[in-house]
Parts: structure tokens; sequence; C-alpha cells
């Protein structure tokens, strides 16, 4: 009877002691809650692999393959379709806006409707009530008093079109190219930079509505001077459609590819990297603005991801689509190209065409191959294949403003409605400057994984 009483007392003891955290001990900080990334609205999840990256076939280009190497990428999240016009335009509104609200806060003052009232205001920035809606549906008069606060937006004095120059939209962007040289790299024990070190950046401006930049070499002193501001005009450049065609009739593209609500789904083309990253800044800002959960940074895809991407998880698939034939089973087309000389419509479409009109990959993306080509985060070189990093391999540079033409040179995949079937390769590549614009370049946006992958 005893020994019964004693072992249930030590059974209680033990109990109390593991329902309670040991004191003292290393537990590590807890968040509070278990966390899951939910899934971004408009991506699929790309689990991590290892594929060959590299053309399947000898380059048609190049005369000779690139060096394929077998490489292994993490998983990301990523655009299931390319970005439309549709959701550019929410950009374009919003720097619109923004600008408005600006000068409407500017003529009123902070009592203002378009201000926003917080206990947490400073003297030098006020916040912008988003809530309070401009009235664009309608022409601002001259006797309208918004007429003058507005007319900076407007040719014609606030009663003609929109003025798409003066859309500007700026932000910050670490320089990771200067931040990860050895030269600079940051005393942790001392947090200190080294003596006498300086980085080289771009600086941006505005005079009379026009963007200046020009490279400038600065004293790296503490971790801010890493940072270097950005000013990007970004609304599309819709002559594309004419400056990329000689003696061809593109004018109703021209004037309404981007505009119409009949192209609202179509993919956004005529913007150059520059517009794509600071897309990606201002859609990475949108979201921080609404949610208080950790996410990274949306951003252009790697090549090495977006070549991984498109082949759907088969590690030497020729195209998405898996087989090396650009038809199915049922002699019907699988994308949007150029199938014959002279002949764009056997596919079905003439130029671009709405996304995800063929069947996704294994992944669930649309439009991998064909519509448009697509932008992405690499700088280009003949045989960057042979000297990157096996694991999530990347060439990166950006360009400054005092650099050649070649160091604004950046891959370019998938082939777009122009395009014969070779450049719808997954492992094709070819290039475009970092400042030009095409009629048949897009992007989409990937965004890493929080963690290892699924």
């Amino acid at each position: 009877m005893k020994l019964a009483k004693v072992l249930s007392i030590a059974v209680l003891l033990l109990s109390f002691v593991a329902c309670n955290k040991p004191a003292g001990e290393l537990v590590g900080a807890s968040s509070g809650h278990a966390f899951r990334e939910a899934n971004p609205h408009g991506m699929v999840f790309v689990r991590k692999g290892a594929f060959m990256m590299g053309e399947n076939t000898q380059s048609a280009v190049f005369t000779q393959s690139d060096n394929n190497v077998m490489v292994t990428v993490d998983a990301f999240w990523m655009d299931e379709t390319e970005i439309t016009n549709s959701e550019y335009r929410q950009f374009v509104n919003w720097v619109r806006d923004s600008i408005a609200y600006t000068l409407l806060i500017e003529e009123e003052g902070e009592d203002s409707e378009y201000a926003k009232k917080t206990p947490y205001d400073s003297e030098d920035e006020v916040l912008i009530n988003w809530d309070a809606k401009i009235p664009w549906g309608k022409r601002f008069l001259a006797d309208d008093p918004m007429a003058d606060v507005m007319a900076p937006l407007f040719y014609d004095e606030g009663r003609g079109d929109l003025r798409t120059t003066v859309l500007h939209y700026n932000y910050e962007v670490v320089n990771i190219d200067e931040a990860t040289k050895y030269a600079n790299k940051f005393d942790v024990t001392r947090s200190r930079y080294p003596d006498g070190v300086s980085i080289r950046v771009d600086s941006f401006w505005v005079e009379n509505d026009e963007i200046f930049s020009k490279t400038v070499t600065r004293p790296l002193q503490q971790p801010k001077d890493i940072r270097s501001n950005k000013i990007i005009c970004i609304y599309p450049d819709t002559m594309v459609w004419a400056r990329d065609f000689d003696y061809a009739y593109n004018d109703p593209m021209l004037s309404g590819y981007f505009t119409f609500p009949g192209y609202s789904q179509y993919p956004v083309v005529g913007v150059t990297w520059e517009q794509a990253q600071a897309f990606c800044h201002w859609r990475t800002s949108l979201l921080k603005s609404k949610t208080w959960m950790p996410f990274h940074d949306y951003r252009l895809p790697t090549e090495a991801e977006w070549e991984y991407a498109a082949r759907g998880g088969r590690r030497m698939a020729m195209y998405p689509w898996g087989n090396k034939y650009a038809r199915d089973a049922e002699g019907c087309f699988l994308a949007n190209f150029k199938p014959y000389r002279g002949s764009y419509y056997n596919d079905l479409g003439v130029t671009s065409m709405p996304v995800a009109q063929f069947k996704p990959n294994d992944f669930g993306l649309y439009d991998m191959a064909g519509n448009v080509a697509e932008w992405t985060a690499s700088a280009y070189s003949s045989i960057a294949n042979t000297g990157v990093h096996d694991m999530n391999p990347d060439f990166t540079y950006v360009a400054k403003e005092s650099d050649s033409d070649p160091m604004r040179r950046k891959v370019v995949k998938g082939g777009s409605w122009k395009d014969i079937s070779y450049y719808l390769q997954c492992g094709v590549r070819t290039y475009e400057y970092q400042n030009e614009a095409r009629s048949y370049i897009g992007f989409r946006c990937v965004r890493s994984y929080m963690g290892n992958g699924k």
C-alpha cells in the first residue's frame, strides 16, 4: 500500500515537471504561434529540385551549345501567368493617385480630406488618406477648383489627356553588387566598414519633370550608404508597336493595347527591365502595407529559376509541355508563336493573346513558351553557365549610368508571338538591354518560399 502511494506521488511530480517549461534553460525565442506561409494570390508553388540547365540542342545563335550543368534550385512562388495590362495599370493608377493626393494635400494643407489623420504624423510628413477617392471619371473643367491643382497631371490645363511622362516612381534599393565586394566587407565584430572604402552608385533627381541620373562615387561609412535612390517613369512605351516593326500597320495596337478594356487580360509589353524592377518593389510595398505577416520580396526570377519552372519538374524537357513537338496529338499548336513564314494565325493568335489560353505545364504555369518573352533578373553572358554556382545559380549585375552598353544586357526567356519554335525551348536564352522596351517582352514575378521548401 505504501509502495503504491509513493509511486503515485512520483508520477504526479513527474507530470508536474513535464507540464512546465524548464527554468533557466535554452528554449529559443518563441514567436507565439506556428507559422505557415499562405499561398500568394495569383501565384503557384514551384517545389525545390535539380535539373540540367542549358540548351537541349545545338545553339542556333552561337553555333555551339552552352555548357549544360546540373544545378539545384530552392522552392519559390511564381505568377501563374505573365503580368497583364490590368495588373500593371493598378501600378500606374497607384502612382497617378499618389501624385494627385500629394498635390491636393500641398494645396489644402493637413486638414485636407486627402490627408490621413493619425497620432503618429510628424511635422514634415503627412500620410495619404487612400480612402478619399479622387473623381477621375469626370473632366476637371476650368471653373472646377480641382483643375488648377491637378493641372500638372494633364495636358491642356487639366482638361486633356494624362501626362504619362510625370508618372515617376521613387524608391530605394540596396546595392548588392557593391555590398558583396570583399573590399567593402562590413566588420561585424567592430561594427564598421574598412577605412577609405567607397562605393559606386547611381544618383537620381528630377528637374522640370525630367529624370536625370549620374554615377557617383561616395564614401562607405555606415550601412545606409549601401542604399541608393531610384526614380523611374513607369508608363509603358506604347510606341514599341510601331518602332519594332518597319512597314507594318500596328497603329491600333499603339493607341489601344495598354488602355482599351478589351486588352486588359493581355500581357503587358513595352516595359523595360528597370520598370519591371520598379513594379516588383511597388508590389512588395503594397502587400507590406496590408499585412503584418512576414514574406520575402517580390522580384524578377533568376534565369535558373525561370528555366526550372518552365520545364515543369522535368529535368531535360525541351518545351514546357515535355516533348519535342510544338503540336499535340490532335495537331493543335501548344503555344502562341510564329508557326510558318508569314503566317502567325495558325496557332489562333496574330500578335499576343490573353494569358492562359493554352494548357499549363506540370507546375501549373501558363505561357512559359510563346505569347510574350519574359525578363529575368540575370545579367547576360554567353558563357554564364560555366561560372555560376550549382546551387541557386545566378549571374547578377545592375548596370550603372556610366557603364558601356554590353553591361546592360539582361537574359530574356521563353520566346514570343513573333518567334519561331526554336526560341520557345526552355533552355534557349536571348538578351535585351535593361533600358529598352519591346512589343514582345513582358515579365512575371517570383517570391522566395519562406523556408527550405515543401
